[in-house]
């Protein structure tokens, strides 16, 4: 998945939802993307390979986020962060298998309207968007753009600024308690190698 917005590209992929409720964490999945960041708004992209079965991120560190849903049940989960450019820009490429965290973070560093959409995103994928505040601002269903040209593919945007987005498979967002009055932080000193908390 692509996110563009004043002249920042950024490519993204598929996360695995998982439930506060659920049994363990992410699950095996198959996705795969292009990932490239770029500082204008023209890029060429191509093709991933098909990604290997049972792959999990590499080089990423893992984050604890606290979701409290709009009647305030709260819910620790564990998602893979990608706060650099060049995080952002990998995201899950070719990622099959989240292991015991439940999606990725992808955070910005300051607030920003920009753009996503599914080129060679083969995963139909649920989005929320989130302030400064950490208020949902809004959420999408996005379909695979895989038979089009980049610059074709249908794109999604919430109508106001965001610096956070969390993605899910296509209905996976609820389950976590992401909905219309939600809230999601980042805890502080939770950042880590492992998970510090799993889904249950």
């Amino acid at each position: 998945m692509r996110a563009v917005g004043r002249g920042l590209i950024v490519v993204v992929l598929a996360l695995v939802p998982a439930s506060c409720s659920s049994e363990g964490g992410g699950s095996t999945v198959q996705t795969s993307a292009p990932s490239i960041v770029v500082e204008s708004s023209t890029v060429t992209a191509t093709s991933a390979d098909p990604p290997d079965e049972g792959q999990q991120p590499e080089g990423f560190t893992t984050v604890t986020a606290r979701i409290t849903d709009a009647d305030g049940e709260e819910c620790e989960v564990c998602l893979w962060l990608a706060d650099s450019a060049e995080e952002r820009g990998r995201g899950l490429m070719g990622v099959t298998d989240l292991g015991d965290a439940v999606g990725m973070a992808f955070v910005f560093e300051q607030p920003l309207l920009g753009s996503f959409y599914m080129f060679q995103t083969p995963t139909p994928l649920s989005i929320a968007w989130f302030d400064s505040d950490g208020e949902i601002v809004g959420t999408a269903e996005m379909d695979p753009c895989l038979d089009t040209s980049a610059g074709a593919c249908p794109l999604y945007a919430p109508d106001d600024e965001y610096d956070l987005a969390i993605e899910a498979f296509s209905g996976g967002l609820e389950p976590l308690g992401i909905g219309d009055g939600s809230h999601v932080v980042l805890l502080e000193g939770t950042e880590s190698e492992q998970c510090l908390v799993t889904a249950n």
